[in-house]
Formats: C-alpha cells, sequence, structure tokens
C-alpha cells in the first residue's frame, strides 16, 4: 500500500483550503476533502503497523522447511520378524461383498486392500501401557501432546558388536550427558544397537540374545531425567527371562517405542522426532511412524522441496499384485 508524505498531505490540504474559499462549493466538497483526509491518515497510522505471521509458522519457514527429514520406521510386510506367539499375517486384494470379486483398476477404477494382521505388536511399535496394564491408557487414550519431541540417540553399537546381549547401562547414559549435556526432560530417547541392520530377518523374532535396556537405566532415565519415552531396534526392551524392563515400563504408566530403524542416520543431538500412529479403539499396541528432523546440514535425510510433493511424482513401473510375496510390488 503507497503512503502520502507529509510533504504532500500538507500542499493537498492547501490547495482543498483554497478551493473552499468558493462558497458554493463549500458544504459539498467539504464533505469530500474530509473524507479523503480521513483515509489518507488512517493509511498513515495503520502503515506503521507490520504484518506479523503466526510464529509458528515462521518456525516451519525458518527451520522445518530446512530440515532434514530422515524416516526410522520399518515397512509392514506379511514376512516382517514377529513373535510366534502371535503368528504370521496376511495381505490380499480387497474384495466386492456384493460380486465376491476383488476390485481392480480396470473394472472398479481403484484397488484396496485387505489386511489380515495377527497383532497390533507389529513392526515399528509405540507401546501404550495397557499393553501389560490394563489399568493405564490404551493406543487411542495417549494425549496429542505425543506429536513432537527433542531426540536422543544413545549409541551402543559398538559395545553390542562385541557382546550381542549387551544392555544398556546407567554409565552409557552418564557417559554420554558428559559429552553432550543433561538429556532434555520430556524428550524421547532411542538407543541405537544396529540391530535392525538384519531386518527383515524373520530369524531375528527368535533370538533370546538381543541388545536392550537395564532396568536402572530405564529408571534413571524417567525418574531421573523424566523423558517421555524410550525406544531401541529389537521387538523387546530386554532378554531378561521375565522382560524385567518392559515389566516395569508399562505396569507403571510409561509408554516405549520399539523396532525403530535408522538410528545410525541420525545425530546424536540436535534433532526432533515426529511421532505418528493410528487410533485403534482400545489398542494395546500401535502401529507407528517415526521421522527424525534433522538439522539442515546433516548429511542423511531429504528436505522439503527436494521431491515432488503435491502432485507426487509417478513411478517408474505402476503396482501389481504378486501372489508370492502375498503384496502389491513395482
Amino acid at each position: 500500500m503507497t503512503i502520502l508524505p507529509q510533504f504532500y498531505q500538507t500542499h493537498l490540504k492547501q490547495k482543498i483550503d483554497r478551493f473552499l474559499c468558493q462558497p458554493f462549493q463549500k458544504t459539498f466538497w467539504g464533505i469530500v476533502c474530509l473524507i479523503v483526509l480521513f483515509g489518507v491518515s488512517w493509511m498513515s497510522v495503520n502503515a506503521v503497523q507490520p504484518r506479523r505471521e503466526p510464529h509458528l509458522w515462521q518456525v516451519y519457514e525458518q527451520s522445518l522447511k530446512k530440515a532434514k527429514y530422515v524416516d526410522l520406521t520399518h515397512t509392514i510386510t506379511p514376512a516382517i520378524p514377529v513373535w510366534s506367539g502371535f503368528g504370521s499375517s496376511n495381505f490380499a486384494p480387497a474384495i466386492n461383498p456384493k460380486t465376491g470379486e476383488p476390485y481392480t483398476y480396470q473394472k472398479d477404477g481403484f484397488e484396496a486392500t485387505h489386511y489380515d494382521l495377527s497383532t497390533d505388536q507389529l513392526g515399528t511399535q509405540l507401546d501404550p501401557p495397557a499393553h501389560w496394564n490394563p489399568d493405564y491408557p490404551a493406543i487411542d487414550e495417549l494425549p496429542a501432546t505425543f506429536t513432537v519431541r527433542p531426540l536422543v540417540i544413545i549409541p551402543i553399537q559398538d559395545k553390542v558388536a562385541k557382546d550381542p546381549n549387551y544392555h544398556l547401562s546407567v554409565k552409557d547414559i552418564q557417559d554420554w550427558e558428559r559429552k553432550h549435556g543433561k538429556i532434555p526432560q520430556g524428550s524421547v530417547v532411542f538407543v541405537r544397537s544396529d540391530w535392525s541392520s538384519s531386518w527383515p530377518n524373520p530369524e531375528l523374532a527368535t533370538r533370546t540374545k538381543f541388545p536392550g535396556v537395564k532396568l536402572e537405566a530405564l529408571k534413571f532415565l524417567h525418574l531421573e531425567r523424566q523423558i517421555l519415552f524410550q525406544g531401541h531396534e529389537p521387538l523387546d526392551t530386554d532378554s531378561t527371562p521375565t522382560l524385567e524392563g518392559e515389566a516395569w515400563l508399562l505396569k507403571n504408566g510409561y509408554t516405549q517405542a520399539e523396532g525403530v530403524a535408522n538410528l545410525d542416520q541420525v545425530p546424536e543431538t540436535g534433532a526432533l522426532l515426529s511421532i505418528g500412529y493410528p487410533k485403534f479403539k482400545g489398542g494395546l499396541g500401535g502401529y507407528a511412524r517415526y521421522i527424525a528432523i534433522c538439522p539442515p546440514n546433516w548429511k542423511y535425510g531429504v528436505s522439503v522441496g527436494q521431491i515432488p510433493e503435491s502432485p507426487l511424482q509417478k513411478a517408474d513401473k505402476p503396482l501389481h499384485w504378486d501372489t508370492k510375496l502375498g503384496v502389491r510390488v513395482r
């Protein structure tokens, strides 16, 4: 909006005053000129008010838009590792109940999938405490604040390489803090073991020795550092006979992440975690989607605008149903 400088406003007023000296024009033109002067004054006053964007939009434009995004989530298929007590899952083309035939792109203009999932404890997960204690929230009862948090990565992969059954200790946490500072309250702590580098080998679910988190380390993180939750790459918190760490967490109202991936692509400090999961009524497990939001200069990940998003880019090959694999592939 263009605003008249003070010099031109004064000059305009002088011209108007001389014009109004003619009696027959005073009444009508006086009203017109008052309206003009009021409008100019109003524009001058409002011009000094800066346009203020909503603050979180600024955060997005200045930080989140430039950040690097890394997916920490395994893709769910019928062949991924799962505890034998749950059994396998199956995918199939969705069937039209009226015809008994599957929907097809050619005949119906669309296709859909029927999922026969053996459990809600599958793949990358968010465990609500109701998984072990019915007095605490189920997955649909978790608060909306389980959305974005500071992300801490504590590496133990070198120790796991020497001892596949190594578990995170309080000393490991304290060593990390001596290097990086105190773990932020309300943050999410993921333990990097590189166990997931063998995914999706189904044999992973049969191993009785695997990296985990000691009970005293869990208590330190929650009671001393007051984190939101911790997460790990294996499908259980610890390899003790009674799963003592997982039992303490879930029986006392804490949540946890399991089956996380790609922790080797995330910095130990400075990133955020985006937390997503479906709201199954009374759900005792959660198929989760975890995305690490890393600093713009981080070497891994993709930034907003780096790949086509709206519309998305066409693939080189169309999807088709693979009867042997039991999923759609390209």
